[in-house]
């Protein structure tokens, strides 16, 4: 048994990720005594093994496709190779500078920080090192691992996770990735760029199967010019090991060979054996169900980021945990509104949206009653220099707000924050028109789709 510490915490937090260092971080601001408790290191997936360290491959990937393109700049580059040891030290750089900062704010908000696994021992205790951590409220944040699908073994070598993926020795000389999610295709993406022949296996009809159809081909076109190979809308059906790589099989016949097989299926909650279900928290298929302020059906339980059927994204993980912490020191904080939060997929080009869909638009307002309009980046100064094509998509309701904005072309994520608070002030493309927007910029190009949805297009045709 674990023995009782002295201390009762106002808020005992495990998991240390996104949305658990967020909340401690918050809740020591408003005053709560709060315990943090982490079994790896502070700043969980996101920063050790996904958001962080997956952004640095593209960016190095990105030099690589420089120097071999400098010649349509008109400079004289060449590109001799990956040395992949030193991407990976500047990788680890990145990482661990973050990590100390992380920590030393962690240690300036005197959050006690508890190394170790904890366990869910009571709806207001967390065993953990052969101690009972107590706290007036308890929020699970234990976030999610690579998933993989029935009968297919991660094995770490030939059959990998984006975890492997991520510490690899070696640039394959092929891949196959399976799932054209963001995972998938950002690892397909940096691969490509580092001289891999990569091939992509999506079972449903399109890449980024989320985003808007037109995001979705805008892609797959930019994919075909770079020499990704794609497999959409079969099925995976099996894998077998050859000579020297693996050989998978689709259900529709359909056979890729290759050095490694990257499974890039999603990811799942990391719930199993941690007591969550004997203290009776209620579950569905390992996640953790929560209402809008993040509040489990145990009053005194929370939970927030990857372990709750809410957007897998660090971004999403820190606001739940920051509405934890607000809503526990009484703060009355406003839920999130998921259809708000931006979406980036940061493979090249870059695919970027906040709001709804074009279907989904049509879905709950009425296919009359929707607007489309695409801005292509070409009328675009700034897109021009950097050689980048793409578009803008704006979905909005007739002779109302603008309630998707999707995004295709390389930097586009630098330019969602605009598009987000376009998006959440339920902004009118004449109110978007009459701002003025930097030239040449990127960002002009919004305001040119705006001024075009509002009928006066500047830089692009009625």
């Amino acid at each position: 048994m674990a023995n009782d510490a002295s201390t009762v915490f106002d808020l005992v937090i495990l998991g240390g990720g996104s949305g658990g260092y967020a909340a401690a971080l918050r809740a020591a601001q408003l005053g709560l005594d709060v315990a943090l408790i982490e079994k790896d290191k502070l700043g969980g997936t996101c920063l050790h093994r996904g958001c962080i360290p997956t952004k640095a491959l593209l960016h190095a990937g990105e030099l690589a496709d420089q120097a071999r393109e400098g010649s349509e700049f008109g400079v004289k580059t060449t590109f001799e190779g990956i040395d992949i040891e030193g991407v990976h030290k500047y990788k680890d750089g990145v990482i661990t500078g973050l990590y100390k900062g992380l920590q030393g704010l962690i240690a300036s908000r005197k959050v006690t920080y508890v190394t170790g696994e904890g366990r869910l021992s009571s709806p207001t205790s967390v065993d953990v090192n052969g101690e009972r951590y107590t706290g007036r409220h308890i929020l699970l944040a234990t976030g999610s691992v690579p998933k993989s699908l029935p009968g297919l073994e991660i094995d770490g070598n030939r059959v990998i996770s984006s975890d492997h993926a991520l510490v690899l020795d070696r640039v394959p000389q092929s891949a196959i990735v399976l799932g054209g999610g963001v995972i998938g295709v950002e690892f397909a993406s940096a691969w490509k760029s580092f001289g891999a022949d990569v091939t992509i296996v999506e079972a449903l009809p399109h890449l980024v199967p989320v985003e808007d159809e037109n995001s979705s081909k805008l892609l797959e076109r930019s994919f075909r010019k770079r020499g990704i190979n794609f497999s959409l809308g079969s099925r995976f059906s099996g894998v077998e090991y050859t000579a020297d790589g693996v050989k998978v099989s689709l259900e529709n016949g359909k056979t890729f060979e290759a050095e490694v097989l990257l499974v890039a299926v999603g990811r799942g909650p990391v719930s199993q054996g941690l007591g969550y279900e004997e203290a009776g928290v209620a579950m569905d298929r390992g996640f953790v169900l929560v209402d809008e302020y993040m509040q489990t059906n145990v009053p005194t339980i929370s939970a927030v980021g990857d372990l709750v059927p809410t957007l897998q994204l660090a971004h999403v993980g820190f606001a739940e945990g920051m509405l934890v912490a607000e809503r526990l020191a009484g703060q009355n904080p406003v839920p999130i509104d998921y259809d708000g939060v931006p979406r980036v997929t940061y493979c090249h080009p870059e695919v970027a949206s906040v709001g709804i869909t074009e279907a989904k638009a049509k879905e709950l307002y009425g296919a009359d009653k929707v607007v489309a309009l695409k801005y292509n980046l070409a009328g675009n100064g700034k897109s021009k220099i950097l050689k980048t094509a793409g578009e803008i998509k704006l979905v909005q309701v007739r002779d109302g707000a603008v309630v998707g904005v999707h995004m295709v072309g390389d930097r586009m994520g630098e330019q969602v924050g605009e598009a987000q608070l376009i998006y959440n002030w339920e902004a009118l493309p004449a109110e978007v028109a009459q701002l003025v927007h930097a030239h040449p910029t990127q960002n002009e190009a919004l305001g040119e789709a705006h001024l075009a949805l509002a009928g006066k297009p500047l830089h692009s045709h009625d």
